[in-house]
């Protein structure tokens, strides 16, 4: 999991309280490098709006699940985006211990997606893109 600089050195549940209201956009493209930087090669899969709040204990509550997907390909990170645009976080997907695991290993136009873990991790690298020295000093 990657924060964004506005979200640096929060703990849990203010991570919690930000993502009331948030979109999940699900993307097989490669993660990009900090979550300020725009997604390229947009590989859009699905989309997920939480409700407020986003949380019912430690279960996320998103306003309607499954959702369709939009595209085929393969989920590698979920960006998290307040209403207004502004990115909350990158999560990893995936299989395994990823920040964002769906019940799906892959998605296909119409077909549903569902996510079945959901885990906020502030430190945690994703696998398949790991952090430098220097962000995990700077808290990215």
């Amino acid at each position: 999991m990657k924060l964004a600089e506005a979200y640096a050195g929060q703990g849990i549940d203010e991570i919690k309280a930000a993502l009331a209201g948030a979109t999940l956009r699900v993307y097989s493209c490669p993660q990009p490098s900090s979550p300020e930087k725009p997604v390229f090669r947009n590989g859009f899969l699905a989309e997920f709006l939480l409700a407020s709040p986003a949380f019912e204990g430690e279960a996320l509550q998103p306003v309607e699940s499954p959702v369709a997907g939009k595209d085929v390909g393969v989920p590698l990170f979920v960006r998290a985006t307040k209403p207004d645009g502004a990115v909350i976080a990158d999560f990893s997907a995936g299989p395994g211990d990823m920040d964002v695991k769906l019940a799906e290993t892959s998605c296909s136009i119409g077909a549903p997606v569902r996510i079945v873990k959901f885990q906020i991790r502030p430190l945690s690298d994703n696998p398949s893109r790991p952090v430098s020295a220097r962000d995990r000093m700077l808290g990215r």
